[in-house]
């Protein structure tokens, strides 16, 4: 079955602010988590506003480098219990375990 990259897209972020959401919320644990490259981590973070995903790095007080998390604070119209709902379907649309 052939999956459009609008699709995987879509599915991808939804996946990874699920993940946030769940607390595998930086970058080097959704690598470890997934197995997806660095590049396609952070650009499906960056590109989560593109779906009205509201998803902030907090950065704990008092390091100087960018140490921290990041967190869903607005799903927008993203309805998260269906992602819940549906994690077998999306995970297998990415070739996920």
């Amino acid at each position: 079955m052939s999956i459009s990259k609008t699709k995987s897209s879509f599915y991808r972020r939804l996946y990874v602010a699920h993940l946030i959401d769940k607390g595998i919320a930086t970058v080097p644990a959704l690598i470890e988590y997934t197995g997806m490259p660095r590049r396609t981590a952070q650009d499906t973070i960056k590109s989560l506003s593109d779906l009205d995903i509201v998803c902030q790095f907090k950065q704990i007080e008092g390091e100087r480098n960018r140490i921290g998390r990041y967190e869903v604070l607005d799903w927008g119209a993203i309805n998260k219990n269906w992602i819940e709902e549906n994690l077998t379907e999306i995970k297998s649309v990415l070739d996920y375990p």
